[in-house]
Protein backbone atom coordinates (compact mmCIF):
# COMPACT_ATOMS: atom_id res chain seq x y z
CA UNK A 1 0.00 0.00 0.00
CA UNK A 2 3.15 2.20 0.92
CA UNK A 3 4.38 1.64 -2.67
CA UNK A 4 1.15 2.41 -4.44
CA UNK A 5 0.56 5.82 -2.34
CA UNK A 6 4.41 7.33 -3.15
CA UNK A 7 3.84 6.30 -6.76
CA UNK A 8 1.04 8.28 -6.88
CA UNK A 9 2.08 11.40 -5.42
CA UNK A 10 5.00 10.98 -7.66
CA UNK A 11 2.67 10.91 -10.58
CA UNK A 12 0.89 14.17 -8.98
CA UNK A 13 4.56 16.10 -8.55
CA UNK A 14 5.30 15.41 -12.68
CA UNK A 15 2.24 16.45 -13.15
CA UNK A 16 2.14 19.56 -11.27
CA UNK A 17 5.43 20.18 -12.87
CA UNK A 18 4.64 19.99 -15.99
CA UNK A 19 1.67 22.36 -15.43
CA UNK A 20 3.31 24.80 -14.45
CA UNK A 21 5.76 24.87 -17.97
CA UNK A 22 3.49 24.68 -19.88
CA UNK A 23 1.47 27.76 -18.01
CA UNK A 24 4.67 29.70 -17.40
CA UNK A 25 7.85 28.95 -19.48
CA UNK A 26 6.62 27.70 -22.31
CA UNK A 27 4.49 30.46 -23.33
CA UNK A 28 7.37 32.99 -22.32
CA UNK A 29 5.27 34.63 -19.43
CA UNK A 30 7.37 35.42 -16.39
CA UNK A 31 6.50 32.93 -13.12
CA UNK A 32 5.60 33.99 -9.75
CA UNK A 33 7.66 35.45 -7.98
CA UNK A 34 8.23 33.19 -5.30
CA UNK A 35 8.33 30.25 -8.46
CA UNK A 36 10.79 32.13 -10.29
CA UNK A 37 13.61 29.20 -9.45
CA UNK A 38 11.10 26.54 -10.49
CA UNK A 39 10.77 28.58 -14.25
CA UNK A 40 14.38 28.96 -14.44
CA UNK A 41 15.00 24.97 -13.57
CA UNK A 42 12.43 23.29 -15.99
CA UNK A 43 13.83 26.00 -18.68
CA UNK A 44 16.77 24.72 -18.15
CA UNK A 45 15.90 21.35 -18.13
CA UNK A 46 13.54 21.67 -21.08
CA UNK A 47 16.84 23.15 -22.82
CA UNK A 48 19.06 20.34 -22.50
CA UNK A 49 16.77 17.79 -24.22
CA UNK A 50 17.24 16.75 -27.76
CA UNK A 51 14.98 18.15 -29.96
CA UNK A 52 14.35 17.37 -33.83
CA UNK A 53 15.62 19.76 -35.94
CA UNK A 54 12.72 21.90 -38.05
CA UNK A 55 13.17 19.97 -41.35
CA UNK A 56 12.92 17.07 -40.11
CA UNK A 57 9.55 17.48 -38.29
CA UNK A 58 8.50 18.90 -41.37
CA UNK A 59 9.48 15.43 -43.44
CA UNK A 60 7.44 14.02 -40.94
CA UNK A 61 4.43 15.45 -41.34
CA UNK A 62 4.83 15.44 -44.88
CA UNK A 63 5.39 11.23 -44.81
CA UNK A 64 2.48 11.00 -42.74
CA UNK A 65 0.14 13.14 -44.68
CA UNK A 66 1.41 11.20 -47.61
CA UNK A 67 0.71 7.90 -46.23
CA UNK A 68 -2.91 8.58 -44.64
CA UNK A 69 -3.46 9.91 -48.68
CA UNK A 70 -2.71 6.35 -49.89
CA UNK A 71 -4.71 4.94 -48.04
Amino acid sequence: MLVVAVVTLLCLVVAGLVLFYVAYPHRGEAPPERAEWLGDVLTRAVDSMPTLPAEAEDAARTDDSRALADR
